[in-house]
């Protein structure tokens, strides 16, 4: 199983579970995001994290194609 199964696996069923609770997916997402920040930032740079969330931010949009810079 792929990294990214595991993660959408435990990510349905938090979604799931929070549901359940009476509470919206925006706040579960919010306080996954903050522990995934704060996981990171136990073994990477400040700016690293910042680095990635803003590449994540940048290309965060479906209908926007990917530029791809060749050789």
């Amino acid at each position: 199983m792929s990294a990214a199964e595991i993660a959408q696996r435990h990510f349905k069923a938090a979604l799931a579970e929070a549901k359940a609770a009476g509470q919206d997916s925006d706040s579960v997402c919010r306080a996954l995001l903050g522990l995934v920040v704060a996981t990171y930032l136990e073994t990477r740079a400040v700016g690293d994290v910042q680095s990635e969330l803003r590449f994540v931010a940048d290309h965060c949009d479906p209908d926007t194609d990917f530029a791809f810079m060749r050789p």
